[in-house]
């Protein structure tokens, strides 16, 4: 008789080894005592406390070098934003424009966004969630490391509160197709213009990135789904 051993978790991230500059180096140094919270997995965690004040919580999940994060942080100052990485150059780099902006209402915790979600965040505390161009994983082998998939986007919505916001945003035109089902089958949640892709709202800046791939036509495909009462 064997006993019951659950299967490892697929992730959806492979850490890799990436360039790091100095400046990063620096930031992570000097700032992320300050900025960077440490993974607790004994939450939910009183961000209240974490941020020196009370306000509406927006999580980012994967802010990549985090220019998006700064400028609707810099943007929104009533909210505090959480950002959740796991690759050190963009910590580093997010690092940087919070110094540089004098930005009050960031914090960072570089871990796997699930543990985070699960251990961190209480049940129904989040104004929004962010999921701007996960990856894509093409390969169809590979699909099962996507993000977006039922389970994942159970927790998310438990950690909504009511008439919060989930969006996403993808280049991936299959990908896209995916978050649309699986979201529009998620029954706690809602889309927010009906059906179907919303168009970008002025609240996601347009990265330089993102608008290379418009000037070679590419589609981007944002999701806005709320959470029903």
């Amino acid at each position: 008789m064997t006993d019951d051993v659950p299967a490892p978790r697929i992730r959806s991230f492979v850490v890799r080894a990436g360039r790091i500059g100095p400046g990063q180096v620096r930031a992570l140094t000097e700032l992320a005592p300050r900025f960077v919270l440490p993974f607790v997995a004994t939450g939910p965690v009183d961000f209240a406390v974490a941020f020196d004040r009370a306000a509406p919580l927006v999580v980012e999940i994967g802010f990549g070098m985090g220019s998006t994060t700064a400028v609707m942080a810099a943007a929104a100052p009533e909210r505090n934003f959480l950002g959740i990485e796991v690759h050190p150059p963009g910590v580093g780099a997010l690092l940087q424009r919070i110094d540089e902006a004098g930005l009050a209402n960031v914090r960072i915790v570089q871990h796997d966004a699930v543990e985070v979600l699960e251990s961190m965040i209480a049940p129904g505390s989040l104004a929004a969630v962010h999921v701007f161009f996960p990856d894509p994983w093409h390969k169809k082998r590979h699909h099962k490391r996507r993000l977006i998939q039922p389970e994942f986007v159970r927790l998310l919505a438990s950690r909504l509160a009511p008439g919060a916001t989930l969006h996403c945003a993808t280049d991936w035109e299959p990908y896209a197709a995916q978050m649309l089902e699986v979201l529009t089958a998620a029954p706690s949640l809602v889309n927010a213009i009906g059906s179907g892709f919303a168009p970008r709202p002025a609240s996601r800046p347009l990265t330089k990135f993102e608008q290379r791939g418009l000037d070679r036509g590419h589609g981007v495909w944002d999701l806005l789904f709320t959470k029903g009462a």
